[in-house]
């Protein structure tokens, strides 16, 4: 292909994927929208100067035609009315059955947080899925055997691309790598589109880390362009929205409108929300201050005022609002950290079904049926809770802004908590997993940034650990390293050179005084 280059190695069957055809797809939007993707992440950083220098977030002015206009998004498509439960993970064959079979109405099959994008990861991915639509895929690990249900039992796929700031180093066009983000969601549109609508579906995704409506304005014209070239009808693709960015909150309606044809609805992307909540803030001293992670709670302020938001703006539209990730991890081995995790899954399904969502995530297939009895209950035959339009619900700025009501303290517990999580996720990414169990919860890309995000943050505002009155000091968190470290390493299958990758990354992302925008960055540099 003219100008396309792959420099990632090659495996078996990768010329399936990477196709002449396939890869001239690529390049076609890559051409058209390179460009535009460069221009809106330059406005990221110059909102955030504005931000740093003392400006706020606040709803847009220039739009406010949009959020007071008559309009709605399209109509649910074909296996999206009922989002019930959604089950997330990476692409890897074991998850890609598991995850269909789990019996979740959708599947959110990930490219981004919970997956280490290793070229062996992207491209396997892809056949995986593939795989799975012509039903010819199976799996075989210790001595068990995993294959598909029939497809009226599957779940519905939903593929989540990386985000707008990454490129795609193992391909290049004309010399340049290419966008993440047009790889991965061109490669699944190319070879499965037509797949799935022959399967009475169609090609859905999940959008992240956007931070305006103007980058959901490219996602809608790469979307229009795609179907034009593939000669498929406008209106087919349809694109659900993490809204997991302090900007995004604030242009929610607009987000909406801007995909309104294609829009599948937003989903309340909790703990990237968190992580950027502190990352856009993060030389405002106190104001902005949040404490350890473990004690922020969707119960606070600030939260909220974005889930109920967010519900309000969905069904004033007719769109769908999919509430949060199940973080906890069922325990078949341990009786009281299961009924633990079971009765906080519990808990968090029955406020977000209370509050009108119409689904929820979760990341453990026993996980599924504790989420499907909560929305059951209220839900009982009804698919979805659209016609709950929350008139209720009056949210400001001020209100998503309140980030300083939030109750908890900053203790030494809590600050070696960051870094022996964010120690044994780094270690994890670099060896290829981007989903993780650590203590009984599933860790991905997103609470790693929260953690190391937290410990920058603490560092640049003097603070005073609660329980011991120690002040978070570049040395206090070099000691705690040190001594987390010493602690993993006694534990089995401890690799010594992994963690030392893993330590540089932690020490560079949390400790520099130039804050990494995005952690993946760094670590993706260090990537084969």
């Amino acid at each position: 292909m003219d100008g396309v280059e792959i420099t990632g190695p090659s495996q078996d069957r990768y010329d399936e994927i990477l196709t002449p055809e396939a890869l001239a797809f690529l390049a076609a939007l890559q051409r058209e929208f390179g460009a535009r993707r460069l221009e809106l992440l330059e406005a990221r950083q110059v909102r955030q100067a504005e931000l740093s220098a003392g400006g706020t977030l606040d709803f847009l002015p220039e739009t406010r035609h949009v959020r007071e206009s008559e309009w709605r998004v399209a109509p649910p498509a074909p296996g999206l009315t009922d989002r019930r439960v959604e089950i997330t993970g990476p692409v890897d064959r074991k998850m890609t059955i598991n995850a269909l079979n789990s019996g979740a109405k959708v599947w959110l099959a990930d490219f981004e947080d919970a997956n280490a994008p290793t070229w062996e990861n992207t491209v396997n991915g892809q056949l995986n899925l593939r795989d799975a639509l012509d039903r010819a895929i199976d799996f075989s690990a210790g001595g068990k055997s995993y294959a598909l249900k029939p497809d009226e039992e599957l779940a519905t796929i939903v593929v989540r691309p990386r985000g707008w700031h990454l490129e795609e180093k193992h391909l290049t066009l004309d010399g340049a790598p290419f966008s993440a983000s047009l790889v991965d969601f061109g490669l699944y549109f190319f070879h499965c589109a037509q797949r799935q609508i022959a399967k009475g579906k169609g090609p859905y995704f999940y959008l992240p880390k956007m931070e305006s409506h103007l980058e959901a304005r490219l996602w809608n014209d790469v979307f229009v362009r795609a179907q034009d070239l593939l000669g498929i009808p406008q209106g087919t693709v349809r694109a659900t929205v993490l809204i997991e960015t302090y900007p995004a909150a604030f242009e929610m309606e607009e987000i909406l409108y801007e995909l309104r044809d294609h829009s599948a609805g937003l989903n309340a992307g909790r703990w990237d929300y968190l992580f950027s909540v502190i990352k856009k803030f993060r030389t405002r001293g106190r104001e902005f201050l949040l404490p350890e992670r473990n004690a922020v709670t969707m119960t606070a302020p600030f939260m909220r005022a974005y889930t109920e938001l967010l519900v309000r703006t969905c069904h004033k539209r007719g769109a769908h609002a999919i509430g949060g990730m199940a973080a906890f991890i069922p325990s078949r081995r341990d009786p009281e950290v299961n009924k633990v995790a079971l009765q906080k899954v519990t808990a968090d399904k029955t406020r977000e079904s209370g509050d009108g969502f119409d689904g929820s995530w979760v990341a453990h297939p026993d996980l599924v049926p504790i989420c499907r009895d909560v929305f059951d209950g209220v839900l009982g035959d009804r698919p979805n809770q659209l016609d709950r339009l929350r008139e209720d619900v009056s949210v400001s700025a001020a209100d998503l802004l309140s980030v300083s009501k939030t109750p908890g303290d900053i203790t030494e517990a809590g600050l070696r908590n960051n870094v022996d999580v964010a120690l044994r996720y780094l270690a994890a990414w670099m060896g290829g997993l981007g989903a993780v169990a650590i203590h009984n919860l599933m860790e991905d890309a997103a609470t790693a940034e929260i953690s190391r995000s937290q410990i920058w943050q603490w560092i640049h505002n003097d603070i005073e650990l609660a329980d011991t009155g120690t002040v978070v000091t570049k040395e206090l968190v070099e000691r705690i390293i040190d001594e987390e470290l010493a602690r993993i390493k006694a534990e089995p299958g401890y690799d010594e050179a992994r963690y030392a990758q893993a330590t540089a990354l932690f020490k560079e992302v949390a400790l520099d005084d130039d804050f990494a925008e995005f952690l993946t960055l760094p670590a993706y540099a260090r990537m084969p």
